[in-house]
């Protein structure tokens, strides 16, 4: 496979989806329908939330109260799991490539005065200064991504940011046989189980959980040590 470079993936990756996000985001965020109404998109997801947040708030609270815990979204899109994890959650942050993605998300989230959005350069979250989170979380993101020193810097950010103890939940591509090209981003990088081990490993995580190994949707729990 042909290399790529990592700037010219980054800037692909936000024209791609500055594309992607004036054509039809919702539909390129969520694609199972191509004409989402306000309730339906926003339903969606909060099924997000209720599939992947509620069951799991033992992990993601460790006894905090939620309103008093601030959550980082990479990917945050148009907002859609955004407004969900604000009506959950005291503070939450999101950021997001795409301009455009964060232009149509900060006007849904007007009524949400405790969710910020940030346009960063994909792979870095310096845009956030110096605020610490509680929990990091990032769904059908990283599925788009083109390669695994993107994905890998994020998680490194992530660890910088999270508190001692605090959980990252996240989702990869799992299924390895893929074909792709190195700067399709909509088809995006792969993981297996030795390289979500490996990856936990390299920046200081423990991966105790993981569910979907060689399946799109991966889930993997990397908690930061206390």
């Amino acid at each position: 496979m042909e290399k790529i470079g990592i700037e010219y993936q980054l800037q692909k990756m936000q024209r791609d989806w500055d594309d992607r996000a004036r054509e039809n985001a919702r539909h390129f965020i969520a694609n199972a329908k191509m004409d989402w109404s306000n309730d339906e998109f926003f339903r969606s997801g909060q099924e997000t939330v209720a599939g992947e947040i509620l069951p799991d708030l033992s992990n993601i609270c460790q006894g905090k109260d939620p309103k008093q815990m601030k959550v980082l979204e990479i990917g945050c899109g148009a907002g859609r799991v955004t407004r969900a994890l604000a009506d959950l959650f005291g503070e939450v942050y999101g950021v997001d490539v795409s301009g455009e993605m964060v232009r149509q998300a900060r006007i849904v989230l007007a009524d949400r005065p405790n969710a910020q959005v940030y346009q960063n350069d994909g792979m870095d979250l310096s845009i956030l200064g110096d605020v610490m989170f509680d929990f990091a979380f990032s769904f059908i993101v990283f599925q788009h991504v083109p390669s695994q020193e993107i994905v890998e810097n994020y998680v490194q950010g992530v660890h910088r940011r999270l508190r001692p103890g605090a959980l990252f939940k996240f989702q990869v591509q799992g299924f390895t046989a893929l074909t792709r090209s190195s700067d399709d981003t909509w088809l995006g990088v792969p993981f297996s189980e030795e390289d979500a081990e490996n990856m936990a490993k390299r920046y200081g995580f423990e991966l105790r959980y993981r569910r979907g190994a060689g399946e799109q949707y991966f889930w993997l729990w990397y908690f930061k040590p206390a």
